[in-house]
């Protein structure tokens, strides 16, 4: 838990673009965060993934997120949920990192497996 409270204390916000965003079947694991607002993130290119897309670290017209103030609880449920590896990232389903918004620098969950057989979806709109 020690690192949570790091990442938190370095970054309180997060950046969704799937199932987690309003509207969606994950959602309701959000409605304790505060939402900040929306953004389209040029840094990150998304992928569909069939029940989820994935995003990576790859220019693009943008992927839309909605960013979230959370906390160290929240943000240890979220990489649960998306399959993050503290001890070992890049051997996670997802890993994480930090993208400056217009809300303030946010962690994005990054899809780790390669997606050369995956569709981008150019819109970035999940």
């Amino acid at each position: 838990m020690a690192h949570l409270t790091q990442d938190i204390l370095e970054c309180p916000r997060v950046a969704v673009y799937g199932t987690l965003k309003q509207g969606h079947r994950n959602h309701h694991w959000m409605e304790n965060a505060h939402l900040l607002g929306q953004d389209r993130l040029t840094t990150l290119s998304l992928y569909d993934l069939g029940p989820y897309p994935g995003a990576k670290a790859l220019p693009s017209q943008g992927v839309s997120v909605e960013v979230y103030v959370i906390n160290a609880e929240q943000l240890a449920f979220l990489d649960q949920l998306e399959g993050y590896a503290a001890a070992a990232p890049s051997e996670g389903l997802y890993n994480r990192a930090i993208f400056p918004t217009r809300h303030g620098k946010a962690w994005c969950y990054l899809y780790n497996p390669e997606v050369n057989e995956r569709m981008k979806i150019e819109t970035g709109e999940w």
